[in-house]
């Protein structure tokens, strides 16, 4: 790749608050001060918002510990490849950069330290495609329809792998995942996923009888399921450091605390932070929920939350309720429950549907601890109400980037050197992989299976203008909750509360995790 050649010109974004990102002059906005503040020590700047993700989020707070901290970006520098973002998404391109041109330079650059986004604070599912094979299908066609979801496949082993490579303890147990039905409404919602997979020879997923969910989930209120093999119960903040380590002894240069101030968008690239600069070929902006910042995706994606707590550890009582330690379980309702056993015995429990940020923005209320906790911790008691009296160690929640047809996309910012990608719509560990290879074969300008899979298309369109976009998507989720509810309590839903759910796009309500 050629090395880079002088600046003529400067378009770019400069960052004027943590939740507006607007088109500025060459010369950088000053960093307020409420914002970030410098300190002495190597670790540089820090995000004084985010930094109440580590004091929330356990996986994070597990993970993150004193394994060689990377300095801060100060000085101005070149590269083959910058990349933007330092959780799976940016980590895995890296390694795949790596793999595919060894002597390439590539920078890596993270906001804080890689994994304290969305990477970091999910539900540690590493999922395949296969549940979303009909969205797939209907993108992609038949053919590369089947090869993506077999690749996301082969993908959770590869985690397994190079986690195990990198000499770090994930927490990685492939136990699978029990797709369930926690009310009678639920009953066969993955009926035509399974039929269309079986009409294709894919004999994916196993019907269980409800005596066999109840007893491996250890909670009647799952009343029926089918089952998939392979998937992978992880710590997904241990998983970033993971690829952190593996990309660093490749020769990727990581600068972490180095947000990204500016994108100058020159002849050649440069990407700005608040002490120096990135002048790289290609640049990989792979910020997901943060990718707001960015003109071309600001209205192309909707920015949610997710919210989830972990509980002290109770080995003994999970055994005597019956909950199979390693599996991956969640239900089939819009505002999805997600939960699994980690090793030492604790119940990590997740609820999707949580804030709604108007103009993508995602500011600070996505940090510190959940603020649905009660809200998260009520609906596990509907399962678990054994687990009354049992401590919560930790809440937190995080934002989730959700395309408009529920699946990530790959583009190209208007120009060949600057691609993004996004929109893993809550089920990115197992699919950044896939997510990886995609953006390096395109930064890399191959021309491969991935540079020219389906994926790779233009940023989705349907979202409705601000505030349309907030308030419509706000009045739908609330009626997504009402509906469920009644369901819950085998009542009949609301009318209206059953019109507004069939409104949702398939992107702004998760069904995975």
């Amino acid at each position: 790749m050629d090395r880079l050649v002088a600046i003529e010109r400067n378009q770019h974004y400069v960052h004027n608050d943590i939740d507006e990102w607007a088109e500025g002059p060459t010369r950088l906005h000053p960093i307020n001060s409420h914002q970030y503040h410098y300190n002495s020590d190597p670790e540089g700047f820090h995000i004084v918002n985010g930094r109440e993700a580590f004091r929330a989020c356990w996986w994070l707070n597990d993970a993150v510990r004193d394994d060689g901290r990377t300095p801060a970006l100060e000085a101005n520098t070149r590269a083959d490849v910058c990349i933007v973002g330092g959780g799976f998404t940016g980590l895995w391109t890296a390694l795949n950069i790596k793999k595919h041109a060894p002597d390439a330079d590539v920078v890596l650059l993270e906001r804080e330290v890689c994994g304290s986004g969305a990477s970091g604070r999910n539900g540690g599912f590493a999922m395949t495609m296969w549940h979303h094979f009909l969205l797939l299908e209907n993108l992609c066609g038949t053919a590369q329809a089947l090869r993506i979801a077999q690749a996301s496949t082969d993908a959770i082993t590869e985690i397994g792998e190079v986690c195990e490579a990198s000499g770090t303890d994930v927490g990685f147990r492939q136990h699978g995942w029990i797709w369930t039905a926690s009310n009678r409404s639920q009953l066969g919602m993955w009926r035509a996923t399974v039929d269309r997979l079986e009409s294709h020879g894919v004999k994916l997923f196993e019907q269980l009888t409800p005596a066999d969910v109840a007893r491996r989930t250890g909670s009647k209120s799952n009343v029926d399921g089918v089952f998939e093999s392979g998937l992978a119960s992880v710590q997904p903040a241990a998983v970033a450091r993971a690829l952190r380590l593996v990309a660093l002894e490749k020769g990727v240069r990581i600068h972490e605390y180095s947000p990204m101030t500016q994108l100058d968008r020159a002849e050649t690239p440069v990407v700005r932070t608040a002490r120096g600069s990135v002048t790289a070929g290609r640049v990989v902006m792979a910020l997901n929920a943060w990718s707001g910042m960015l003109p071309e995706l600001k209205g192309r994606f909707l920015t949610l939350g997710g919210d989830m707590f972990i509980t002290d550890p109770v080995p003994e009582l999970i055994e005597r309720i019956g909950i199979e330690p390693g599996l991956l379980i969640s239900d089939s309702r819009l505002l999805v429950h997600y939960y699994h056993v980690t090793p030492d015995g604790r119940l990590a429990f997740g609820k999707a549907g949580g804030t709604l940020r108007p103009g993508n923005s995602v500011g600070t209320k996505y940090e510190g601890p959940s603020r649905r906790a009660d809200w998260v911790r009520n609906s596990m008691l509907r399962f678990y109400p054994e687990m009354a009296h049992v401590p919560i160690t930790a809440s937190w929640s995080g934002p989730v980037d959700r395309s408009m047809d529920g699946l990530p996309f790959f583009s190209r910012l208007g120009r060949p050197d600057i691609v993004a990608g996004l929109g893993y719509s809550g089920n990115g560990v197992g699919p950044s992989v896939l997510g990886g290879k995609i953006l390096a074969s395109m930064a890399l300008d191959r021309d491969d299976e991935w540079s020219s899979c389906g994926l790779v298309r233009e940023p989705p369109r349907g979202v409705p203008p601000e505030p349309f976009r907030f308030i419509g998507g706000t009045l739908i989720k609330e009626a997504v909750g009402l509906k469920e509810r009644a369901e819950d309590n085998e009542r009949r839903p609301n009318p209206l509360a059953v019109f507004m759910t069939k409104l949702a796009p398939p992107g702004l309500i998760p069904t995975d995790h």
